[in-house]
């Protein structure tokens, strides 16, 4: 699309909300999260529409407390950070000692190397919290993802540790949460129950096993899961869009965890 060209903009209003839609916006870029995984682009369609809206204090704080997370890049060197990637592989391995922060073990959790740490440059430190806060608030969930024991699985699977990362990824991207204000219909629509401070880490659970149910149904295997990550989106907008949607337990999709 050339960018000295004339953009129209259109006005609507949904559910109260005043969007503005750009029709010369321009998609946003994929970030590769990993070796052979890329995470999805935001790709152009209404639901990215900009929109106008004003926070009340309480969304304002919300936000604002979820963006100084997701500003927390991982840092190896923090003793806090340390004793999470520990907490992880308790969480996930509870009867198996881990040899340290930089093993092979590590690859049996899906993260690509030895040394998670390089895995979480994509996702920074609170991919690694919305990790734990899976595996302790939906531990049945959890591991029957770690260990692909649902479904009829691909004879090449999706690496476990690194999808999550790539979910906290594309989560922050299609909310558009490092914006100072929602600028997209479904950040927005997220502010709306953003009152829960854990709503965030609720909604990655939600989509990591939205994301298991898309591989399923499409029969994906490995050079599939940017298409999975995709479809995963458009259904997270969806199931948005609904009106009966006051609270992601209300989500049709939450249906699908088991603590």
């Amino acid at each position: 699309m050339e960018e000295n060209r004339e953009s129209s903009v259109a006005v609507r209003t949904i559910r109260g909300l005043d969007y503005v839609n750009n029709c010369n916006a321009s998609s946003g870029s994929s970030a590769w999260i990993g070796k052979g995984l890329s995470c999805v682009c935001a790709q152009r369609r209404e639901t990215d529409a900009r929109i106008l809206v004003e926070l009340t204090p309480l969304q304002g704080e919300c936000l604002r407390r979820l963006q100084n997370r997701i500003d927390v890049t991982y840092d190896c060197s923090k003793l806090e950070h340390q004793e999470a990637l520990r907490a992880l592989w308790h969480v996930a391995f509870p009867d198996v000692k881990l040899h340290g922060l930089i093993s092979e073990q590590w690859k049996e959790m899906g993260w690509q190397g030895k040394d998670p740490s390089t895995d979480f440059r994509g996702g920074g430190f609170i991919s690694l919290e919305n990790l734990l806060f899976f595996a302790r608030t939906f531990p049945k969930s959890f591991q029957d993802l770690l260990w692909k024991r649902v479904g009829n699985r691909s004879l090449w699977e999706y690496p476990f540790a690194v999808a999550g990362v790539n979910i906290t990824f594309m989560l922050i991207q299609m909310l558009d949460l490092q914006a100072a204000k929602p600028r997209t219909m479904m950040g927005a629509l997220f502010l709306k129950i953003l009152a829960d401070k854990r709503a965030f880490d609720l909604l990655y659970c939600i989509t990591f096993k939205m994301m298991d149910h898309q591989w399923l149904t499409m029969q994906a295997s490995y050079m599939d899961f940017n298409a999975v990550l995709k479809a995963t989106r458009r259904q997270l907008e969806r199931e948005f869009l609904r009106e009966d949607i006051q609270r992601l337990h209300d989500m049709p999709s939450f249906r699908l965890l088991v603590r």
